[in-house]
Formats: C-alpha cells, structure tokens, sequence
C-alpha cells in the first residue's frame, strides 16, 4: 500500500472531470503456466470481487500455456460466470496475451495485472478513487520490490531511467504493466495495432490525463517467473526501437566519429610516408581498419533491426489467434476497430475530444 502521507506522483494531467464508480471493473489477466499461483490467486480475486463496491468481470489469458493452467481456469469459469477465458492458439507472449484480454474486456475501466499476486488486489481500490477524481490512466508505481534480487532492481533503475531520458519522456518511473485505464484510453489503445508492442510506453503515448499510486510489490505467491533475463532483455530493445530512431542516429555519429578518425589516420600515414616511416604506423592502421570495420557491422545491425520490424508489420498477421472461450463473446480484430469507430463518432466522446 502507498506509505501514509504519500502525494500521488501526477505524469501528465488535463482537464479532470469527477465520475462515479465503474459501471463494470475489468481485471485482465495473461496467465502463462501458472497452474501454481492460480488457485491462491482464484481465491483473493473472489475476496475481492465479492468486497467490491462495484461490479466486476475477470479476462483471463492463457498464453498457451504447457502445464494445467488452462483447464483451471475452464473449471474456475464453469463456476463462476464473471470469470472469462481467452486461450491462445499457442504462446504469443506476455504483450499479446495482455492486448487479447485488453481487446475483449467490456468493463467502464480496466485494470492489467498478472496472477502471481506480486500486485496486491486491494491498490485497485486506490486506483479507482483516482480514476474518481478524473484521471483515465492510473499506474502502480512499485516503492519496494520484495523478492527480487539486487541485479534485478538495479537494471529496472537503469532501464526506466534511460527510456525516460532518451526514448519516451512521459513513461514513468518503476511501472509495469499493473494499470487501470478507462473505457476512452483503452478504446484508442485498441486502434494501436502494430505487432512488436511495449504497452507500458503505449499507453504514456496514448496520453490523457495519468497518475500514480506507490505501492509494495510483494514476492510471487508460487511458482517461479516468466519473464527471464532475455525476455526482459528483449522487451526493453523493442521498447528503445518502437518509440525512437534514436539508436540508428547513435550508429550516424559514430560513422561520423570513426570517419574523423580515419582522416586523422589518413594524415598521419601520409607525413609518415614522405618522412620515410611507414612501418610502425602499422599497428594503428590495423586498429582503425578494424574499428571502422566494427562500426560498419553495427550500424548494418541495427538498421536490419529496424528493416525487420518493418517486414513484419507489414505481413498484416493478426495480433493473435483465440482457440477457445469461456463465457466470453468472440470480438475480431475488425470488431475491435468498429467499437472504436463508433466510441469516436458518440456526441459524448466528441464533446471530451
């Protein structure tokens, strides 16, 4: 919970306007071999659901998972008809799981959270008092982070840091994913289809007025994660790629930095040639031809990474392939466009634009 006294950190604001309690509360949750966290997780949500001021459903996502996380959750929703499951033809990630139940909740506001109970369930409330006050997204911004390691926090210092400083300067400081946003951001969230996704940074750029709640990150409940060193290693080079060239202007100046080099080379070979000195400038001559050599290869690197994005995206694959549902609608991606169109053209979206 937010430590007592704490003022709610604002990262962008507008003109709020109060609203009453969500007329339905989506909590949509990717669930990626959790056959171990689920039935504690099952347990609080159902506290919580039945504690609510409000009424709630829960999108759950099985991102094709191995183990028997899925028929938990058919069973869970057998039982309860508030609970909806989406699975995933096979594993598409973290990103795309986390879009699918985006794309299918129905509720006024929609709070992303995963079902390792890291995220505690009662800040949700905290949330929605915000979202009270106007605010249409609201992040839970991580002051402790129990069970994690020193490196861990130390390279999510870094990594926030240096996307706010270099790529997107409106996502804020320790968020994840856990987030409610309303029924407006998620609608526009919704036109945002490009394949390679960072939704944190999707959602800083989408924009309207957002703040954050601090709260405690807990240890997993059970189980251990599913997000490795090298997803997160490529979940933070999508992120730098999606939202700035910035990385192809970095391999400019370094061309243009190794081409001083090599004309301060030039000139130094050439005074060694007419004063008769030609063999010792070897060494640095080879180290020149090989950094120059270097730089090339990187450069060439990341412009096939950007070259890459752009041959996927333009496949026009769809984001995911739902196999099967639980007490939920099927909503085609074709859907999805013609729900925002239609948010868009009401006199009350108008009238907020």
């Amino acid at each position: 919970m937010a430590p007592n006294g704490y003022k709610p950190l604002t990262m962008s604001s507008g003109y709020l306007q109060s609203r009453p309690d969500p007329a339905l509360l989506s909590l949509v949750v990717p669930c990626y071999n959790e056959e171990q966290s689920l039935p504690l997780f099952a347990e609080e949500v159902t506290r919580f659901m039945s504690a609510s001021p409000y009424p709630c459903e829960v999108v759950l996502v099985n991102d094709g998972s191995v183990d028997r996380t899925i028929e938990f959750l058919a069973d869970w929703s057998a039982r309860d008809k508030r609970i909806k499951v989406l699975s995933l033809s096979r594993n598409f990630g973290h990103q795309l799981a986390a879009t699918a139940g985006v794309d299918y909740a129905t509720g006024d506001a929609v709070v992303l959270m995963d079902a390792d109970l890291q995220d505690p369930l009662d800040v949700i409330h905290e949330m929605v008092a915000q979202y009270r006050n106007g605010y249409d997204v609201v992040c839970g911004q991580r002051a402790v982070r129990k069970g994690e390691n020193f490196f861990k926090r130390a390279t999510a210092w870094i990594f926030y840091r240096m996307m706010q400083m270099f790529f997107l300067k409106s996502l804020p400081h320790d968020v994840g994913d856990f987030r409610l946003m309303s029924r407006r951001c998620v609608d526009n969230l919704r036109s945002m289809r490009e394949l390679h996704r960072f939704l944190r940074g999707m959602v800083a750029w989408v924009g309207y007025p957002q703040i954050c709640v601090r709260y405690e990150r807990q240890a997993r409940v059970a189980g251990a994660t599913n997000y490795p060193l090298s997803r997160m290693i490529r979940l933070a080079w999508t992120a730098a790629i999606s939202f700035s060239p910035l990385p192809l202007r970095i391999s400019f100046f370094a061309g243009g930095f190794m081409s001083l080099l090599a004309i301060e080379e030039a000139v130094r070979a050439l005074v060694a040639h007419l004063s008769g000195r030609t063999v010792p400038g070897w060494t640095s001559l080879m180290i020149v031809l090989c950094m120059s050599n270097a730089a090339l290869l990187i450069t060439v690197g990341i412009l096939g990474e950007y070259v890459a994005k752009i041959f996927e995206e333009s496949k026009g694959r769809p984001l995911y392939i739902v196999a099967d549902t639980w007490n939920v609608t099927r909503l085609s991606e074709a859907e999805a466009s013609a729900h925002l169109a239609e948010y868009q053209s009401h006199p009350a979206a108008s009238e907020q634009r």
